[in-house]
């Protein structure tokens, strides 16, 4: 990384899909975030705990129901910890996810999983905005094609982004729904992601992470 934020991460995999969600840190104060809590909100809860850590908020890449369905049920918990009915707020992605996040118990239903939830975010984020995660700023970043909203969360400092489903190590998003759009993801990713430098190192929503630098030069996906 350019410069040492001092943050943690944890990676909890979450649902039968095996998504990464982030519980991210701030060793200094204890205070957190998640992002993409998908499922298996006591697992996610586990990890929080283990840390012993505050979680202030909760962000969505995008509306899929590995990355978002567990979150509704996360945030009441959380609430219910800290009892504040107005703590912990959902924050993301864009907008244009609003009707997957509207039909995760029917996604889940047609998977056979059991007990996700639709999400109604406190705050979309639109492209160029700043979020603080775990007292750290990032920048958000619309990146569609893998879904209509989907955001990337990056922080030019540490030369460390949060990808979601739209780079993966030596692969990409999915783009074969009826709302995915392959050429826009591929733009995405060769005109905001890659310019920002082989040097930033990424997390992603399946499997283990990487360098821009890195996937540029070996993804087959990207030449």
């Amino acid at each position: 990384m350019r410069a040492d934020l001092g943050l943690r991460v944890a990676i909890v995999p979450v649902t039968p899909f095996q998504q990464n969600c982030a519980v991210i840190w701030n060793p200094r104060n204890m205070l957190g975030a998640v992002v993409d809590p998908g499922g298996d909100v006591e697992d996610i809860l586990g990890a929080i705990d283990h840390a012993g850590i505050t979680v202030e908020r909760i962000f969505l890449t995008h509306g899929h129901l590995d990355h978002a369905g567990g979150a509704s049920a996360l945030q009441r918990a959380l609430r219910e910890r800290l009892g504040d009915e107005t703590a912990v707020p959902i924050i993301g992605p864009d907008r244009r996810d609003a009707f997957l996040l509207s039909s995760i118990s029917e996604q889940a239903g047609r998977f056979g999983i059991s007990g996700l939830e639709n999400a109604t975010p406190d705050q979309w984020l639109t492209e160029g905005e700043e979020v603080d995660i775990a007292g750290e700023k990032f920048s958000v970043i619309h990146c569609p094609g893998h879904t209509p909203g989907h955001v990337v969360f990056y922080n030019a400092k540490a030369g460390f982004a949060i990808v979601g489903d739209v780079l993966f190590y030596r692969s990409i998003g999915r783009t074969d729904f009826p709302y995915g759009d392959h050429e826009a993801l591929l733009r995405a990713i060769h005109e905001k992601l890659l310019p920002l430098g082989d040097d930033v190192h990424f997390i992603c929503g399946h499997g283990p992470g990487s360098r821009f630098g890195d996937e540029r030069r070996h993804n087959p996906f990207l030449r």
